[in-house]
């Protein structure tokens, strides 16, 4: 099941589910979004009508408490960083107010003069939990979306950490829509910029997968309905600047696209 959250027709914004969508999230004039009622946290129905997707605006498909970003857990990118994976999960937090949406506009402050993309398989937290073994973590899990962990580079170089270089407005992109049935462990993942592909990998390479990490973060702090865990990004991030087109695709879920615009 695909769970969005949308505006529609009336400008009222609600979470829906999307049907006629293709096994990559491929949309068509056959794709609706039907509104429902109750919370994608708990039970719900989904009564109907159907609204073409056409009419409807997607949002970011949460607004989570917080976002826990987990870095160097690809071998490949750990290496262009110039480290190793290290001995335990490296996590750092990135606001909720750097949260965007599909076709929202990423942001380049001024402070930066080197933002890059950096394409990420998202986990949806469903329900309030702490220290979760890890045979129970998929009771914990509602799903996965396409998150970009837009980073400005040349500040996490600079400050000695990261809260600033990840924290930016606009600088957390995710969508178009939870994923609700799709196993995380081996699926395509890929950024394009422009049409060109800049990232190509696979969740498999993955150092430490899904359950690992829900497991551990868990034992760390506690975990709320809606709460974003970003699984970390392979190799090949790179700078993008104004005008440019950014997509993160991860085969089974979708495609999250955004342009890039100067701050305002």
């Amino acid at each position: 099941m695909k769970i969005a959250r949308f505006a529609g027709p009336d400008g009222v914004v609600s979470f829906g589910v999307v049907e006629g969508v293709g096994p990559d999230g491929e949309v068509g004039e056959d794709t609706t979004v039907t509104a429902i009622v109750g919370h994608p946290f708990g039970s719900f129905e989904a009564p109907g009508p159907a609204i073409p997707y056409a009419d409807v605006r997607l949002l970011a498909p949460v607004l989570p408490s917080k976002i826990i970003a987990v870095g160097k857990n690809y071998v490949a990118h750990a290496a262009e960083m110039g480290g190793e994976v290290p001995m335990e999960p490296m996590i750092f937090l990135k606001p909720s107010t750097s949260v965007i949406g599909p076709g929202d506009r990423i942001a380049i402050p001024e402070q930066s003069e080197q933002v890059e993309h950096e394409a990420e398989l998202a986990v949806v937290i469903s329900r309030l939990c702490s220290e979760v073994p890890l045979k129970r973590v998929h009771e914990v899990i509602l799903g996965y979306t396409c998150a970009n962990d837009v980073t400005a580079r040349d500040l996490q170089r600079t400050d000695g950490q990261w809260g600033r270089a990840k924290g930016f407005d606009t600088f957390c992109p995710l969508g178009p829509w939870i994923e609700t049935e799709v196993d995380p462990d081996d699926l395509a993942i890929s950024c394009r910029v422009n049409g060109e592909v800049r990232q190509d990998s696979r969740t498999s390479l993955l150092v430490r997968g899904v359950d690992e990490l829900v497991a551990w973060i868990s034992n760390v702090m506690t975990l709320l309905p809606g709460d974003v865990i970003l699984t970390g990004t392979p190799a090949g991030v790179s700078p993008i600047v104004e005008g440019d087109s950014v997509s993160v695709s991860i085969s089974s879920i979708g495609t999250l696209t955004n342009r890039v615009t100067l701050r305002a």
